[in-house]
């Protein structure tokens, strides 16, 4: 697995960044006055202190918890009255604070967990950042509330996945789910482990995804059978066929269209019967991208036509039911057909999809398009175009330092060959080159 600093540098001159979590936890071990706030509980003084060591400003704090800088100078200025719990523990998170520190452990002790009702966490700025991941789970209940504060931590990442490069946010990804390890192996609760369980496995699929990101698909591949893992260690078979189906997705992705297909076999059965039918539309159009990457252009489409069936039926008033984030559309049909059409060739089914698809996803996810769209350019013939699109999308891969899309890049260029390519490709060639991630 690579690890990347997820220090991240102020804005301005640029000559002081603030330190990586790694840093910050090592200054801690030898700070007697990060330790004497905390045993006078005050834990604003203890995030003030290690901020302050980490040469972090407010505004940079509060964004990667999602707090605005007013908040968390609030927070900080708080002194011995009480702390919202699920703040203090993305703090924790995001400084690499050990939770004893800030009084987590402390509450913990006194009955096993914390009583946290899921209301208590939609009042803050954080919650409210996360509210579409939040409002797709199932209804916490009664003493859940430390599996809870975990996940709001992991779908607080996810949000931030869109707009950071993966490399920033393996690392601290990886911290937060030892701490969910942690927490679980200390519970003595078996239907609380059950959940952390659950926790365990959408954070171990985020480092999936992360990998896949950064190019590295062995510990993708890793990750994502630990996600299969641990959803069905919690009991949750919605939860193991969803990973299964991520697992299947990235295996698609990757080309190998004979194990992408095994695994959605693999997620259905987990689903068994009785399934949400966003879960049938989106297998359907994973199994499609696993088909086109085998040649199978007529499985492919058959995949296609009734998953856009599927999707038909689906009722976009209607929450996406967890672990679905948001709902699955017919844009998104229509986009897993523009990749099909780019693996299999099909300029028809590339240059004809509606355009209104690219507004769909994140920039990260609007650049592997853009490649798919390029793709179908070259199949027509359309070199100019093809190379105009790719290098927009190069542009993303380079500024989000994203593996998978530079891969897919070079992908693009490695299909057209030509003794002598147009000044163009050369242009392509030569920023390809330079390229190091």
């Amino acid at each position: 697995m690579q690890h990347a600093n997820t220090g991240m540098r102020t804005a301005g001159n640029g000559k002081c960044g603030y330190r990586s979590t790694r840093e910050i936890g090592s200054t801690l071990s030898i700070s007697p006055a990060v330790r004497e706030a905390s045993r006078a509980k005050n834990y604003g003084k203890v995030i003030e202190l290690v901020r302050k060591s980490a040469r972090m400003t407010q505004t940079q704090l509060g964004q990667a918890c999602g707090l605005s800088q007013s908040a968390v100078s609030r927070l900080e200025k708080r002194g011995h009255r009480a702390y919202a719990t699920d703040v203090l523990a993305l703090m924790a998170t995001h400084l690499s604070l050990p939770a004893s520190l800030l009084g987590l452990a402390d509450a913990v002790a006194r009955d096993g967990y914390e009583h946290v009702d899921r209301r208590q966490f939609m009042g803050g700025t954080a919650a409210a950042a996360a509210a579409p991941i939040l409002s797709a789970l199932p209804d916490p209940g009664e003493g859940t509330g430390q599996a809870a504060t975990l996940r709001l931590g992991t779908a607080s990442y996810r949000r931030l996945d869109a707009s950071t490069p993966s490399r920033e946010l393996t690392e601290v990804v990886q911290a937060h789910l030892r701490l969910v390890q942690t927490v679980s192996r200390a519970t003595g609760d078996d239907r609380q482990r059950a959940r952390l369980a659950a926790v365990a496995s959408e954070a171990a699929s985020l480092v999936g995804w992360l990998s896949w990101d950064m190019g590295d698909h062995g510990s993708a591949r890793s990750w994502y059978a630990s996600a299969v893992r641990a959803a069905r260690a919690a009991g949750e078979p919605l939860l193991a066929a969803y990973q299964a189906g991520s697992m299947a997705q990235f295996e698609a992705d990757a080309g190998n269209g004979d194990q992408a297909l095994a695994w959605t076999s693999k997620a259905r059965t987990y689903l068994a019967a009785g399934g949400p039918l966003i879960a049938d539309a989106w297998l359907l159009s994973v199994e499609a991208v696993a088909h086109a990457a085998v040649g199978n252009e007529r499985a492919t489409d058959k995949a296609l036509t009734a998953s856009r069936t599927s999707v038909s039926r689906l009722r976009a008033e209607d929450p996406a039911p967890w672990p679905w984030v948001f709902h699955f559309s017919e844009a998104k049909v229509a986009a897993a057909r523009v990749n099909c059409g780019a693996r299999l060739g099909l300029s028809g089914w590339v240059l004809d999809a509606d355009t209104t698809v690219l507004a769909t996803g994140h920039a990260k996810q609007r650049a592997l398009l853009l490649l798919d769209i390029a793709a179908g350019h070259l199949a027509a013939g359309r070199v100019e175009a093809a190379f105009a699109l790719a290098s927009r999308a190069l542009d993303a891969g380079v500024q989000y330092r994203s593996g998978r899309i530079v891969d897919r890049a070079r992908a693009v260029r490695r299909s057209y060959r030509t003794a002598s390519p147009p000044k163009v490709v050369r242009e392509f060639d030569e920023r390809l080159h330079d390229v190091h991630l």
